[in-house]
């Protein structure tokens, strides 16, 4: 008889711990605190409370459920707490249920800033026109898959040459095609994406706004980009 479940005490505790994840999750407010810690800085009690819109009394509560549902996590340095995701699989978790939210929506035309839109970390990668522009660009040229789940040995090839070394083993998503939430187009995620936004930084071609997901590109990073990612 062919059986259509697992009845095991494994099975049921993956189970639980799926609902449990989803209950965790299951807020606006909440929700509210993950994406502003899609930067990928720690912040504080205080600033979740004022980007969730919600009383510091709340947000103290919605931040012990996401600690408890290993959501976020904790760091305390002296008398200061910070709070950030609980690593890369949150993150991508997040930026998932951003892309599959999207495509049940009517998106609203976005507020966000211009500088915002044009250039801004999406936790440890690139995010914004300049980015959605770097994946179309690879996309088209025959680095990524179809899907944006991997990197071709071509597109390998051409990291190398860049000077960026992959990680043949990594431990988190080695390349994934992440949504845009103001360009509603894919920009490159996952270790590649992040590897990237390092690569960049660190040939001065664009410079993080302290405190804030706006990243700046600089002069030469447009010209840069000009001549390494378009046709």
């Amino acid at each position: 008889m062919l059986k259509t479940s697992l009845p095991t005490d494994n099975s049921a505790a993956l189970e639980q711990a799926i609902a449990a994840v989803a209950a965790a999750m299951a807020d606006p407010s909440r929700v509210k605190m993950l994406c502003a810690l899609m930067d990928g800085r720690a912040w504080t009690a205080t600033e979740l409370s004022t980007a969730a819109d919600v009383a510091p009394s709340t947000a103290s509560g919605h931040l012990a459920r996401l600690v408890e549902g290993k959501l976020i996590i904790c760091l305390s340095q002296g008398r200061h707490r910070y709070y950030r995701l609980a690593g890369h699989d949150v993150a991508a978790l997040v930026e998932q249920m951003m892309g599959i939210s999207w495509s049940r929506i009517t998106p609203p035309e976005t507020t966000a800033p211009k500088a915002m839109r044009e250039a801004r970390t999406c936790y440890d990668h690139l995010a914004g026109t300049v980015a959605v522009q770097i994946y179309d660009f690879m996309q088209t040229e025959g680095w990524l898959e179809a899907d944006g789940s991997a990197l071709t040995p071509y597109g390998g090839e051409q990291f190398l040459k860049l000077g960026i070394a992959l990680n043949p083993k990594p431990r988190r998503k080695a390349c994934c095609a992440c949504l845009d939430w103001s360009e509603r187009r894919f920009h490159l995620g996952g270790e590649a994406g992040a590897l990237l936004l390092d690569y960049l930084e660190s040939k001065g071609w664009i410079q993080r706004v302290v405190g804030y997901r706006e990243v700046v590109v600089t002069a030469t990073g447009k010209a840069a980009v000009k001549r390494l990612f378009s046709r």
